[in-house]
């Protein structure tokens, strides 16, 4: 059966109508801005007291956009008669978002929670070279990554938790064993008079 000849236009046409009818949904960026999920990938932060230079980013960004640079310091004995130990002290930490892709490997291969993401997304510069950022500009997009959301009541503690708290559990247990003999008063002895009162 062939389509009766200007079926499309009106079915286009009827589309367009229901369509004229809706409230429009845009939303009026800049003026507005976007609700972003917090899980939103937008610029990545450094927390820099957690970075013990592993280097462990750097080498697995697919990108190679991480620059590190450290140098090493010897740290004096904590106590009397041990070893100085040396430490890894971090002088420069940038990343290239011009190159970036936003895969966010570096923030999961972090073994030290150093690497964030942030839902700031307005970051546009000129100037390429611009682009790239610094640690202490990497710092300050630390202050926009949002709270971990709140665990479900219902789900498990964390093992750690868990294990401090078997760990804190066993510990009461054994010095409660340690005081409980001590502690507890001593049976009679048979054939003895139990003492009285007043008497020692």
């Amino acid at each position: 059966m062939s389509p009766i000849p200007g079926s499309g236009l009106a079915k286009g046409l009827a589309v367009t109508l229901r369509t004229m009818t809706r409230k429009t949904v845009t939303e009026q960026y800049p003026e507005a801005q976007p609700e972003l999920p917090p899980r939103t990938r937008g610029v990545i932060g450094l927390f820099e007291e957690n970075c013990t230079v592993c280097m462990l980013c750097a080498r697995e960004c697919p990108d190679w956009c991480i620059y590190i640079d450290s140098h090493k310091e010897t740290v004096p004995p904590a106590a009397p008669g041990g070893r100085e130990r040396s430490r890894n002290v971090l002088d420069r930490f940038a990343i290239d978002f011009a190159l970036c892709m936003y895969c966010g490997i570096c923030i999961e291969v972090c073994p030290f929670d150093a690497l964030f993401w942030s839902p700031e997304f307005e970051y546009a510069e000129t100037d390429i070279h611009e682009l790239t950022h610094e640690r202490d500009k990497l710092r300050e997009w630390m202050w926009t990554v949002p709270a971990p959301p709140a665990l479900d009541p219902g789900a498990e503690d964390p093992t750690e938790l868990a294990t401090a708290r078997k760990t804190a559990d066993k510990l009461a247990a054994a010095e409660a064993a340690e005081a409980g003999p001590a502690a507890a008063p001593q049976p009679p002895v048979p054939g003895e008079p139990e003492p009285q009162e007043g008497e020692s």
